[in-house]
């Protein structure tokens, strides 16, 4: 983004939710692909890794007690509990980025998000995907792959409580057509990011060019 390149600004926290197979994982990638500004958050989860996941790339995998122990000593910004498996974004690397005018994408669910409301309420944009409708969420989950039968049913029946939730959140797309989605996604991302308030080196500009 031009502007960014003159005018100093604060960091982003740009959160994507949305139910399970609805898009948000492969939009964050996407964009985390065409905007260099941005990158993405890597929580600490107590699941199993995927087929092709990597340690420190595409998660943090810790255990169960190690998980615990983060918790007491303080060190997540959000941690959550999703299909029986912890989720958590460390404090520390996200503050750091963030006092850089750097932004951090989140890929999480309507808990975690509503933590990082609590806590940097300031710096938060937030996006919820919805499905164009549930039989295309469903088609999704049993495309990828990733899941059993069992497990897809379980996320179908999350689907409708994770969806309630839409509301909370600054702005909703209709994830019909996943280039038109990236585009609005993008979109709203240089709006946030030309907001007065957070360009936190625009007076000193404007001083120049008037004077």
């Amino acid at each position: 983004m031009k502007i960014n390149n003159k005018i100093q600004r604060s960091g982003i926290l740009f959160v994507i939710s949305s139910p399970s197979g609805a898009g948000k994982t492969t939009l964050a990638r996407k964009l985390i692909e065409i905007d260099n500004d941005i990158e993405l958050s890597i929580s600490v989860t107590t699941r199993h890794p995927r087929k092709l996941e990597k340690n420190n790339i595409d998660y943090i995998f810790v255990d169960e007690q190690s998980f615990v122990k983060m918790i007491k000593e303080d060190r997540f910004l959000e941690h959550a509990e999703v299909f029986g498996n912890k989720y958590g974004t460390l404090k520390k690397p996200i503050i750091e980025k963030l006092e850089k005018g750097k932004d951090i994408l989140f890929d999480i669910d309507w808990q975690g998000t509503q933590e990082l409301k609590e806590k940097e309420s300031e710096n938060l944009v937030s996006v919820f995907v919805l499905p164009p409708s549930t039989i295309e969420l469903e088609k999704r989950l049993l495309n990828r792959a990733q899941d059993s039968k069992e497990v897809v049913k379980k996320r179908m029946s999350e689907a409708n409580s994770e969806m309630t939730h839409w509301a909370e959140y600054d702005y909703v797309i209709i994830n019909d057509d996943l280039e038109q989605t990236l585009k609005k996604l993008v979109a709203i991302l240089t709006a946030e990011r030309l907001k007065r308030k957070r360009q936190t080196g625009l007076n000193n500009f404007v001083r120049k060019v008037i004077f």
